[in-house]
């Protein structure tokens, strides 16, 4: 068995920020990853947790990722932005783009930000959800290194590429749908993987094509998409949004976010947010209560992201979050010279 420890807030956002500034990264970035990582774990995502900082501290040593770079707007047109990552981390070139494309939204009621030469992304739910506190609509489509063959492959092509939406409500924490199109984000099978655990047999095949429940197996293979043909259609759909639109690498192009081997990844992430006020004045709110009122009256129904928003409140109750000890100390001595 695992043997795992707890440690508050501050502690683990610590463990984080420390690692990364102790490793050529600047305390801009380290901040934002941190705070990024840390959300993830409140959230119960732990794939996008803590456990991304070994094989991100491996991708700063060897270049592949650019701890220094601060994103830049490469253009502002109407309400189109353009954001260069410049190979860095995903996390400061999305808080610009979150930051930017709030008040292009709130001048033109719809706009639009993609972000090139980008990297890991983490909860595309989350990001979401901070232009919902703003009161808009937001869309996030993001593509990933190859994992998800075309419907009838064998062979990984696509990203598991995450779509996400929120929208605001006016006295309830923002609604927000997130989810990759692989049938679990593969960042659940890299933790088993850490963790020594088999995966469920219909979450992904070998480099044979055969269903396997070894993780090793599957991160070498290829995940399975959620709905069969249509996720993989969906899956081509980001790839097109996110990559294609953006100048982008494909999933197929870009090299792993999990190890320090070959160039950046350099994929896309394309954002679009949505004033509400400009289509509908004063009557989103009360249409959109409308219709979760009608999904909530029947029995054992729950809003997308309850549980995400669930396990938020457990943890900011206990203040803590739990990781394993191995974990731990693998990071703790990345914190040291």
């Amino acid at each position: 068995m695992t043997k795992t420890l707890q440690l508050s807030e501050k502690e683990g956002w610590n463990l984080a920020f420390n690692a990364l500034l102790n490793h050529e990264t600047s305390k801009d970035n380290a901040k934002e990853v941190a705070d990024a990582l840390i959300n993830a774990e409140f959230d119960g995502q732990s794939g996008h947790g803590l456990s991304r900082i070994p094989s991100y501290v491996e991708q700063l040593s060897s270049g592949k990722v650019n701890g220094n770079v601060s994103p830049k707007i490469i253009s502002s047109k109407g309400s189109v932005i353009r954001i260069d990552a410049g190979h860095g981390f995903a996390f400061p070139a999305i808080s610009l783009a979150l930051n930017e494309i709030t008040k292009t939204c709130k001048s033109f009621g719809i706009a639009a930000v993609g972000i090139s030469r980008s990297h890991h992304f983490g909860q595309a739910g989350r990001h979401v959800e901070r232009l919902a506190e703003h009161g808009l609509i937001g869309l996030m489509f993001g593509n990933t290194p190859k994992a998800i063959p075309p419907w009838g492959g064998t062979q990984a092509l696509f990203g598991t590429n995450p779509i996400a939406f929120s929208a605001p409500r006016a006295d309830d924490a923002p609604m927000v749908i997130d989810m990759s199109l692989s049938k679990v984000a593969r960042g659940k099978v890299m933790l088993a993987n850490q963790q020594n655990e088999k995966i469920p047999e219909d979450w992904a095949i070998d480099n044979e094509g055969k269903p396997t429940t070894d993780p090793k197996k599957a991160l070498a293979g290829a995940m399975l998409p959620i709905g069969d043909a249509k996720g993989s259609a969906l899956a081509l759909m980001v790839e097109i949004l996110a990559a294609g639109l953006t100048g982008s690498n494909f999933g197929f192009e870009a090299s792993s976010f999990l190890d320090a081997e070959g160039d950046s990844p350099g994929v896309g992430q394309l954002i679009i947010a949505i004033d509400p006020s400009f289509f509908s004045g004063d009557g989103f709110s009360e249409r959109i209560e409308t219709i979760i009122s009608s999904i909530l009256e029947q029995p054992s129904t729950r809003l997308p992201g309850n549980k995400r928003l669930e396990k938020r409140k457990l943890r900011e109750k206990s203040e803590k979050i739990t990781i394993s000890k191995e974990l731990y100390e693998k990071i703790m001595s990345l914190t040291k010279s």
